[in-house]
């Protein structure tokens, strides 16, 4: 029985893709490149910030330029950071229901945390762990393993909910199930490619899968 649930960030609880756009296009920039529309932005992101910045401006100023975005985003994150739609309902009647959720995510998790503070979440999610505090970053499930480690959860008992083919990766190296929500970089077909557990329409189809569980408030 599923008592745990386990989001990814961007693209499945929150749209930052204007704020990202706006710190990268910041960087290139700096290293005199030509901006990239929010479209191609959002294809790139979702395997960590190093990542981004070597596709956006070469492997030679990796270090400079993850500066820079950490720079800029802190100043934009929380301002032009939307929750998508159907989360803050569908989150809050989970919590109702008795499941114990956490987030890990590719975004350094202060930054979840002060985007989570802004839109009221926050209380809503028992840890949320980014790259910064484990070894290895998704697809690896360090960070899987550490949220089902802290809340006595085994894996059988947790369902993960991402947006993107790396989060069914990180999934299926985790011993969880995966569900699947096309509101972020992924595409149905995309996403169907990767044969997740469940491909939800919406992301309130969470809650036709997740009925409430025993003792429930």
């Amino acid at each position: 029985m599923i008592r745990g649930i386990i989001f990814d960030f961007d693209g499945t609880l929150i749209d930052s893709y204007e704020a990202i756009t706006e710190s990268l296009n910041q960087v290139r920039a700096s290293f005199s490149l030509p901006p990239f529309d929010t479209a191609r932005v959002k294809t790139m992101v979702g395997h960590g910030l190093e990542v981004l910045i070597r596709e956006a401006i070469g492997p030679e100023h990796v270090e400079e330029g993850v500066r820079l975005f950490r720079q800029t985003y802190a100043t934009l994150c929380e301002r032009k950071t939307s929750i998508l739609p159907q989360v803050r309902e569908t989150l809050e009647e989970l919590d109702r229901r008795g499941y114990q959720m956490a987030i890990a995510t590719n975004k350094p998790s202060y930054f979840a945390r002060d985007i989570l503070r802004a839109l009221e979440m926050e209380h809503l999610f028992v840890e949320v762990l980014g790259p910064n505090d484990v070894e290895r970053p998704k697809p690896d499930p360090e960070m899987l393993e550490i949220i089902m480690m802290r809340s006595g959860l085994a894996p059988e008992e947790v369902v993960y909910v991402g947006d993107m083919l790396i989060d069914i990766e990180v999934a299926r190296r985790a011993g969880v199930a995966i569900y699947a929500v096309p509101t972020g970089s992924a595409t149905r077909e995309q996403l169907l490619e990767g044969r997740p557990d469940r491909l939800l329409h919406r992301f309130s189809d969470l809650l036709a899968c997740l009925p409430s569980l025993s003792g429930a408030r």
